[in-house]
């Protein structure tokens, strides 16, 4: 478990041998739980919850590192998991995932979502969903004003990415880095790299750097360079271990097409 005062975080990750490729972190502020971390870490999962008793689930999005024990939690402890309208519609049925998505985490088993309220209020917190897409298009945060905390997901993930999903949209990412900046937070509880000092300026070198990456390409693309050309003239560098083990579903290159699609 880490520890960030008031608010604790379980970080989870699987790997066949040696050191999980990656981790993904759960997070119980009060008697709420952000996220449900992936199925492959189902019984430490269950395990924490049942030491550290919680009241309701919120999820930030439908992915399976996020999603992955939602089922199991409600199932055995009879409490609401709250999500997205779209995060519902996503889960209520079996979806198809990638070979490195099984691997890496395990599928996601349906579930009934419990809708979102405007506001979820507890005894001592207020969460504030608010619609981040581009990651995901369900993506949400929550905001909690009274404590200055943002539960990102995965809208942070760090202020220099070197790769997209191949479903990942740059301008709904800018779009919703902004929207976040309107708020007032301090820490930053991202679902992979927390930041709980000064998380608000982690979000806007990261839209800086969304920012001028758009720009950039776009104007290479106006031009008629095509995408590897536009990589080859940046310096972009493909990260080719991520992309190998993820068949192309996650690349540099990705980005790039992200913008001449957005564009």
């Amino acid at each position: 478990m880490r520890d960030f005062g008031d608010v604790h975080g379980w970080e989870l990750g699987w790997s066949p041998v040696g050191k999980p490729l990656m981790t993904t972190i759960c997070y119980r502020a009060g008697r709420v739980m952000i996220d449900t971390g992936p199925s492959h870490m189902r019984p430490e999962v269950l395990q924490a919850v049942k030491h550290n008793p919680v009241e309701s689930v919120l999820l930030t999005h439908y992915h399976e590192d996020h999603s992955g024990n939602a089922a199991a939690i409600k199932a055995r402890f009879k409490l609401p998991v709250y999500g997205a309208t779209q995060t519902a519609e996503k889960l209520s049925r079996p979806y198809k995932i990638l070979p490195y998505q099984h691997l890496i985490w395990g599928a996601t088993e349906p579930l009934e979502v419990d809708l979102l309220p405007d506001v979820l209020k507890t005894k001592h917190h207020s969460f504030v969903p608010i619609h981040t897409p581009g990651h995901s298009k369900d993506h949400v945060a929550y905001h909690v004003p009274e404590r200055g905390w943002l539960f990102s997901g995965d809208l942070f993930l760090s202020s220099r990415i070197k790769y997209f999903r191949a479903d990942e949209k740059i301008l709904d990412q800018i779009d919703s880095l902004k929207k976040v900046l309107s708020l007032d937070f301090d820490a930053l509880f991202c679902g992979h790299h927390p930041q709980p000092q000064n998380g608000k300026s982690q979000i806007a070198a990261k839209l800086q750097y969304l920012d001028d990456f758009y720009g950039k390409v776009k104007a290479f693309a106006d031009q008629g360079l095509n995408e590897s050309m536009i990589m080859q003239t940046l310096g972009l560098k493909e990260q080719t271990l991520v992309k190998a083990l993820c068949f192309g579903n996650v690349s540099m290159k990705n980005m790039v097409r992200a913008v001449i699609r957005g564009g």
